[in-house]
């Protein structure tokens, strides 16, 4: 029964130590990462969005299935500018870029599986599309009442974000 004891309080010891050497080594990693994103967003955003930067929806219907919105960027530098990932704040809501009548993607949460990177090059003063899809039936009966969603855009020279909110109906 001693050893059991003894057995016991070292395997937790272990562990507890294994923990705090991961949680410091993911911390570290934070560090650095934040550090790379502050060097990178001083630079000059190149991407701009055209017009409203939110949509509201307004009064929707469950039961009336998925709606969306088409939203507008463009470069506005002189170089060609990377949208490198794309990704949304729930599972209920899926961006598509649309870039000379490609359409690429769907692209969810981030939380939800893998975000690949898109790569894509946006030229001098071109245009894109990013087609947000919000499904008001994902979350069940308890997705009824207000919702606000986002999707990220990520780049090199700093990100956008777009916005869109809707009350849900049954």
């Amino acid at each position: 029964m001693k050893n059991y004891k003894e057995i016991t309080i070292i395997a937790g010891i272990t562990v507890l130590l294994f923990g705090g050497l991961i949680w410091l080594a993911s911390s570290k990693a934070g560090q650095v990462n934040n550090l790379e994103a502050s060097v990178s967003s001083s630079a000059e955003n190149k991407l701009a969005i055209i017009g409203d930067s939110s949509f509201d929806f307004g009064e929707i219907s469950m039961a009336k299935g998925s709606v969306s919105k088409i939203f507008t960027i463009r470069n506005n530098g002189d170089k060609s500018a990377v949208i490198d990932k794309i990704y949304t704040s729930c599972m209920c809501t899926n961006a598509t870029l649309i870039l000379n009548r490609k359409r690429i993607g769907p692209f969810g949460m981030a939380g939800h599986g893998f975000i690949p990177r898109i790569k894509k090059d946006l030229l001098a003063g071109e245009e894109a599309q990013i087609e947000v899809v919000f499904d008001p039936a994902a979350h069940g009966p308890a997705g009824v009442g207000p919702i606000q969603r986002a999707v990220s855009i990520e780049s090199p020279g700093g990100g956008l974000e777009l916005e869109i909110s809707a009350l849900v109906k049954p």
